[in-house]
């Protein structure tokens, strides 16, 4: 039920295809091709219900509503193509799951340390897996809150030493040899206990308002804090990966790694000011992906993606892109700042994601309707992760086609190695699986579907593809080939054969001399009753949009005292 929108308006794109699959052309001349692979990420905050929830949760009924209201906003965002969602699940030392080593988090219930009627973290998985999207749980990892908040509080009475106050507010000290082992227990807690997809750490740096001393004029933490957060990292790294190594370990760094040799980061950057080796984590192999959050415009972001991508190593960048910058309330920034960065990250092979999913979801200036009608109007996979030395799953098994005046009805068995599949689609045979806008259904975790069509539609062929915990696809398994019947002998019915790369939107049927006798749309494996046409030898010519015709080949219709019925005599 949950792809039946995506996969009708997939078929809708797929009928109405006129573009190359080289390009796909925004509305103001920019130009981008469509990846099959690509990160497409939002930030689901959930501190203070800013995002989700709204309402709280202290009965069944209310536990419904706040459920009603996050299967709209994964809705959206499924309509939008988004692949990945960061839900925000330990917030400041306190979660929005019942963890055993901190409280409750008051959003969900509207009391600190108050369990709402149901867990959350367990429904957003499902509904996101529904929805062929990934969770990754997004871990709030140095801030605790307030010193006299509850998370602050409970965690200051269990860990004394590891918690540091600085003006009103807690933070675990980066410095403490605690720190490492206890964010490592939160991240290993998650991992064991929910099927999520990834775990996301934010704010794994220094505070800004940590004493900072200067080096040369220039604001410099040194190399020892930066091996602090290192051996967090580290440590979350290895903890996580020791439980299900196909768990995706990423974090959101400063949007700025470091002052370029052309560009300065004003201060403000991941390596000197706060800490974060973002780079070097990718480098040493204890980070699988990077959010940076990239909150600027101009020269303060284009040359810093470029680094970003630059020293990535092979793993995913996705940008993180200040969507709330569009609001007058916040910076009143144009939808044309946004795009330009949309249009240049693709261009460089670098993921977006949007923060926060609220200023998405609103259309806040128009960015739902630029992201899901003109940018990322077909789906993309995430990418594959390559570097654990894990192989591709076997190819599906007994891939059936059911042909009904209805639609089809598709069916397979589940692979030992696989965990869902994707599904493509197209009117020509065998169906391009490097296409991504022949995806009509991604990551689908069960085996059937019902693909509903128009009759009078071209008939749609299929293949299907099986991928793993480490998103690592199949070779494809096709439905069967179209194999055009033989004529029946004394019969004026002919059948159009399959034509590999026939890109025609017409047939005519014309004399020798070139003369038209009549046309048709063209449909491979469509029957034509040609008993209409006297005896005589016609020749077939296809009609593209675009160019001149091309013979394709020769009917023969014969009359009585002759063997009647029509002959196709094709090269």
């Amino acid at each position: 039920m949950h792809f039946h929108k995506r996969l009708c308006r997939a078929l809708a794109l797929l009928m109405c295809l006129t573009l190359p699959p080289v390009a796909m052309k925004a509305a103001d001349g920019e130009q981008a091709a469509p990846p099959k692979h690509e990160v497409r990420a939002v930030w689901l905050t959930t501190i203070g219900g800013i995002d989700w929830p709204h309402s709280y949760a202290t009965s069944e009924a209310s536990a419904i509503r706040q459920k009603e209201e996050l299967i709209g906003i994964l809705d959206r965002l499924q309509e939008a193509n988004i692949n990945t969602v960061l839900l925000q699940t330990r917030i400041r030392a306190t979660t929005i799951y019942p963890s055993l080593l901190e409280p409750w988090d008051g959003c969900m219930s509207g009391m600190p340390g108050r369990a709402p009627a149901y867990d959350p973290l367990a429904f957003a998985i499902e509904e996101c897996h529904k929805r062929g999207m990934e969770l990754h749980a997004w871990v709030v990892a140095i801030p605790v809150g307030p010193w006299n908040g509850l998370g602050c509080k409970t965690l200051r009475q269990s860990h004394p030493r590891m918690v540091k106050r600085i003006c009103d507010k807690g933070f675990i000290n980066p410095e403490s040899p605690e720190a490492a082992p206890y964010i490592a227990s939160i991240c290993r807690e998650i991992t064991l206990s929910y099927d999520i997809d990834g775990i996301h750490l934010d704010y794994i740096r220094y505070p800004e308002e940590w004493p900072t001393p200067k080096k040369r004029g220039i604001i410099d933490l040194g190399e020892k804090a930066r091996q602090n957060i290192t051996t967090i990292v580290s440590e979350v790294y290895s903890s996580v990966k020791n439980i299900k190594p196909w768990v995706k370990v990423s974090c959101s760094p400063v949007g700025k790694f470091d002052d370029l040799s052309r560009f300065s980061s004003r201060g403000w950057n991941a390596f000197r000011r706060v800490g974060q080796d973002a780079q070097g984590w990718l480098r040493d192999g204890v980070m699988d992906m990077l959010f940076p959050m990239m909150y600027f415009r101009g020269n303060q972001f284009f040359p810093f993606a470029l680094d970003w991508q630059a020293q990535s190593c092979g793993r995913p960048i996705c940008a993180g892109l200040g969507i709330y910058f569009l609001s007058p309330k916040e910076g009143n920034w144009t939808l044309t700042d946004v795009r330009r960065q949309l249009y240049f990250l693709r261009d460089e092979g670098i993921g977006h994601a949007y923060f926060r999913s609220k200023f998405l979801t609103d259309d806040t200036k128009g960015i739902y309707r630029l992201a899901s009608r003109i940018f990322d109007t077909y789906p993309a996979l995430v990418p594959p992760i390559t570097w654990q030395g894990a192989l591709a799953p076997a190819e599906p098994e007994d891939f059936q086609v059911e042909r009904h005046v209805r639609g089809d009805m598709l069916s397979w068995q589940q692979g030992p190695d696989t965990v869902a599949y994707n599904l493509y689609a197209s009117t020509s045979w065998p169906v391009d699986t490097s296409d991504p806008r022949n995806l009509v259904a991604v990551r689908l975790r069960k085996c059937s579907l019902s693909m509903e069509r128009d009759s009078s539609l071209p008939p749609l062929h299929y293949a299907l593809t099986a991928i793993n915990r480490y998103g690592l696809e199949s070779p494809a398994a096709l439905s069967p080939s179209p194999v055009a019947p033989e004529p029946a002998e004394g019969s004026f019915i002919i059948t159009l054969p399959l034509i590999q790369g026939l890109n025609a939107k017409y047939i005519s049927f014309e004399t020798i001399q070139g003369t038209p006798v009549f046309t048709v749309a063209y449909v491979a494996g469509q029957s034509i009753d040609l008993s209409r046409l006297p005896a005589g030898l016609y020749q077939i010519r296809s009609h593209a949009k675009k160019g001149a015709p091309h013979r394709l080949g020769f009917v023969l219709v014969k009359r009585e005292p002759y063997l009647p019925g029509a002959t196709l005599l094709m090269p």
